[in-house]
């Protein structure tokens, strides 16, 4: 389980770390427009959608002696450190240059993420048939992806203050991280891997691949309603420094830490809610978790900003009302976290039976297909969201970190980046909760 825990940690650094900074980055130190920013993150998560059925194609067909996934992770454990420290760094020259050297960094960073990551999410299905085991499998995986991704915000926190210096210092140490933490997985995952269940060994037109998937319809839902939740958790992440700094006015110093609560109340709801399903069901733990989630996201679009003089003396010197907006903004994050953290571990305990119910078994292209389809919407949602913030009226700076105006963008920026925050995802979620409505039935039925 520790092992398999670890095995998501560099990957989950790099997503926690690229879902929550890299927008502001972009606008905030690099001083690329925000429409531009947006269309970067879709070529990022596009071409990290192109790269996934290949990889999970090619790693179907690698044959070693320590089986068909570690070769991948090992070979990708040193590009990704090395390319996540990378993309934190701001290049000289105009906006096209920078544009151009982002591009080819990420194209860079999302191949060698890949390579990790889909090979290592396959293996949950491949070690083990059992539902119980694979459950707790993806919580451990989950668990260690929060975990890093939470050492993660902590280091950004210590070090973003400093502007673009702050991060590149901290590029270098969660690329370290990354890289260290994969190696380690595949140390300890390397006796389990040679014994796992092997993927099919004939070889299957592009053509039969698409009939397959979408002649299995537990994957259609299963791929549907990934793609709704993480839509909603990457456009909240993606917007969350933003409306902490711009519509919450919380200083840049202070606004670095707020997150932190969010990753430990997802790390805590994804232990408790992994109970939860071996107890009660995986499908009434979504339905709960998506609750919590939808009624968080739905006081973030009407929580009153806190005071332009946030600090530690303010907040222990100020009045009841004032302390009372303080601590319903920490709780809003905590709630969502807490039932957001379903949008990590339903999903992937419910492929393996997508994939049990095709005498085939293939989990590469089940993985692959399942993380292309949910990448290319995450894509789509963040380039929708770098066009509304344009198209209200944001303003993108060089030097966010040390400018005082920064914090301050008109009032349609500041409704744009509220309905982003909570609206938005309130409606994918609650698509998402409509499609699985009938799964249980439905399962009970195939069953008889």
């Amino acid at each position: 389980m520790i092992s398999y825990g670890l095995g998501d940690a560099g990957t989950g650094l790099a997503a926690t770390q690229l879902g929550f900074y890299l927008f502001p980055f972009f606008t905030g130190v690099a001083g690329l427009p925000a429409f531009v920013a947006g269309s970067l993150l879709m070529v990022i998560k596009i071409w990290d959608a192109i790269n996934d059925p290949i990889i999970g194609w090619l790693s179907d067909k690698t044959s070693t002696k320590w089986g068909p996934r570690l070769p991948w992770m090992i070979g990708g454990a040193a590009p990704l450190g090395i390319s996540l420290a990378a993309v934190w760094w701001v290049p000289p020259g105009d906006s096209t240059e920078k544009t151009i050297y982002y591009v080819a960094i990420t194209i860079l960073l999302m191949t060698a993420y890949t390579s990790v990551n889909l090979p290592f999410a396959a293996l949950s299905t491949e070690i083990t048939e059992d539902t119980y085991i694979r459950t707790r499998l993806n919580a451990a995986r989950f668990t260690g992806s929060i975990l890093a991704g939470l050492s993660g915000l902590i280091v950004a926190a210590a070090l973003l203050s400093n502007g673009s210096d702050g991060y590149v210092l901290m590029g270098r140490i969660t690329g370290s991280i990354a890289t260290l933490t994969t190696l380690f997985s595949c140390w300890g995952l390397a006796p389990y891997a040679k014994k796992a269940r092997k993927p099919i060994g004939k070889s299957e037109p592009f053509k039969f691949q698409i009939n397959r998937i979408f002649s299995n319809k537990k994957f259609i839902k299963i791929i549907c309603l990934y793609l709704l939740l993480w839509c909603s958790l990457q456009l909240m992440q993606t917007v969350s420094i933003i409306y902490l700094e711009k519509v919450m006015r919380v200083p840049t110093d202070v606004s670095k830490w707020i997150p932190i609560p969010f990753q430990i109340s997802a790390l805590l709801g994804l232990q408790y809610w992994s109970l939860y399903s071996n107890k009660y069901g995986r499908i009434s733990a979504l339905f709960k978790g998506c609750l919590i989630w939808i009624s968080a996201c739905l006081v973030s679009v009407i929580l009153p900003p806190i005071e332009n003089n946030f600090s530690s003396e303010y907040i222990f010197s100020s009045s009841n009302h004032d302390l009372i907006k303080i601590l319903l903004l920490l709780l809003t994050i905590i709630f969502i976290g807490f039932g957001a953290s379903t949008a990590y571990l339903i999903p992937w305990s419910l492929l393996p039976d997508a994939i049990d119910a095709d005498p085939d078994k293939p989990a590469g292209i089940y993985t692959a297909w399942m993380v292309l389809v949910q990448k290319i919407g995450i894509g789509l949602s963040v380039q929708i969201l770098g066009l509304l913030l344009s198209i209200a009226g944001f303003k993108s700076s060089s030097n966010c970190a040390i400018e005082e105006n920064c914090l301050y963008q008109p009032e349609s920026a500041i409704a744009t980046i509220r309905i982003c925050m909570g609206l938005i995802p309130t409606f994918l979620i609650v698509i998402g909760l409509f499609i699985m409505k009938n799964w249980n039935k439905e399962i009970s039925t195939m069953k008889a």
